[in-house]
């Protein structure tokens, strides 16, 4: 029998969790009971199951104090923001459930006379979602919801360090009402996580992480022709043009760079400024960014909390002393912060300035909290810097003129074009990623096409 998981939380370097892995056995029942319970949940009405997971959200959000405290604990993000997690996890819930009728209501070409044509979206089966440790409730609704809206069965493996999560998902559909087997996790070793995806009684997998084992996701799915939803690293940009309105661009950008200490796909990790407003921005972004307060995110007046691990901080520091040591400038001192310490989770925020693309800390995905900005001469120089990446999930625009914004979006190689905001998932519009970003798409009516199969009828019904 393997070793259980123990999570150990970066709060305080203690053990907060233990779980047992499941075995061969447990993994085997689990995929059996999926099987069954989904051949009977897809004839369920569409009304039946929104009802059900309508009773889920008010269920999970009863709750919205311990899982937001919880959450703190298993991760690092400070107490104050977590709540935030569980309101948009109520928001994206109740979208995904209210878009499901116009996302799953049959296609119907011109009438023919003599013939009746329809195309159904039928479910695809058993769902295997994998998800993600920094955001374990916004990004793992994005699949779930979807899944058992449009009557899949779905199998969670949550992330070992939010492991706690899983079981809150379970714990709220149980008390939803929701059939017996529609709803299962499992707490996986690596190799039994990937033997899940070879299994024959998985459809679909749903697959939130790192780009290399993105990689191999797509690989092992595709050896059996399955779908598969990859949702990946990021490098995403900003670009503040000199008609901006400055104050609610450093605002606003700051927060995207370092909120969840910089542990986002879609945050904010470098920033492209109009040379006649550089100055200025940088004073003003340097200036708020000192006034963060690093420390024990359990605190209320903590804005900014650990890494994950230790390991995740460790990685930033070299990133950023790398820069340095080409000839970048930091422009925040981190004796600002005394929670900073090294071989800790506890990171001081950094903005660097003299940077180029020739440093990682501009190519690759540094997933802290460090930013480095650039001057830029004109609207073309920042389109080729923010393509120069081989990530593309989000890019943000920063102009009081949305015809110039919309025009240079549809220049930027990437997934979601933002306008005077970002680090954002509106429910209603389509979350996906180009390049390294990812495959596949979530939220709104076209994340349904993704979780079903297109079924034509061809009748004729005059001879």
């Amino acid at each position: 029998m393997s070793e259980p998981y123990r999570l150990v939380s970066p709060v305080d370097g203690r053990v907060y969790a233990e779980r047992p892995l499941a075995d061969a056995g447990a993994i085997d029942t689990a995929l059996d009971r999926a099987r069954r319970a989904q051949a009977s949940w897809r004839r369920a009405s569409l009304a039946e199951r929104a009802a059900i997971c309508t009773r889920f959200v008010d269920a999970f959000v009863a709750r919205r104090e311990e899982i937001a405290t919880e959450l703190t604990w298993q991760m690092g993000r400070p107490v104050t923001q977590t709540p935030g997690e569980v309101r948009g996890f109520e928001e994206r819930a109740r979208s995904m459930i209210a878009q499901a009728e116009a996302a799953l209501t049959d296609i119907r070409p011109p009438a023919r006379a003599g013939f009746t044509r329809f195309i159904r979206r039928e479910p695809l089966g058993t769902v295997y979602v994998i998800g993600a440790w920094n955001y374990p409730y916004l990004i793992t609704v994005n699949s779930v919801v979807p899944a058992i809206m449009a009557g899949n069965a779905v199998i969670l493996k949550q992330a070992s360090q939010t492991l706690l999560c899983a079981e809150r998902f379970a714990q709220a559909f149980a008390e939803a009402g929701l059939p017996d087997g529609v709803f299962q996790f499992l707490h996986l070793s690596n190799a039994d996580a990937e033997a899940v995806i070879r299994d024959r009684r998985v459809d679909f997998v749903a697959f939130t992480g790192s780009v290399a084992v993105g990689h191999k996701v797509s690989r092992v799915a595709g050896e059996r022709f399955i779908g598969c939803g990859l949702e990946l690293g990021g490098k995403d940009p900003a670009y503040v043009r000199a008609d901006a309105d400055l104050q609610h661009a450093i605002g606003n950008i700051v927060d995207g760079a370092f909120f969840n200490s910089g542990q986002s796909c879609c945050g904010i990790e470098r920033i492209y400024v109009d040379r006649r407003v550089f100055a200025d921005f940088v004073a003003g972004a340097a200036e708020l960014t000192r006034a963060y307060r690093l420390g024990n995110p359990l605190d209320a007046t903590t804005t900014l909390g650990p890494l994950v691990n230790a390991p995740a901080a460790e990685f930033v520091r070299r990133q950023t002393a790398e820069a340095i040591g080409q000839g970048a400038h930091a422009l925040i001192d981190p004796a600002l912060f005394p929670a900073d310490a090294p071989g800790t989770p506890y990171l001081a925020p950094q903005i660097l300035t003299g940077v180029s693309h020739q440093m990682a800390v501009m190519r690759e995905e540094s997933f802290g909290p460090v930013v480095g900005i650039m001057p830029v001469a004109s609207d073309d120089e920042a389109v080729a810097l923010m393509n120069d990446s081989p990530y593309g999930l989000t890019a943000s625009i920063w102009t009081r003129d949305p015809i110039i914004a919309e025009a240079i979006g549809a220049r930027v190689e990437t997934g979601t074009c933002f306008m005077n905001r970002c680090d954002y998932l509106d429910p209603e519009l389509a979350w996906v990623g180009v390049q390294d970003s990812g495959h596949g798409c979530t939220l709104s009516v076209v994340g349904y096409e993704h979780l079903t199969r297109p079924k034509s009828f061809h009748l004729r019904t005059t001879l």
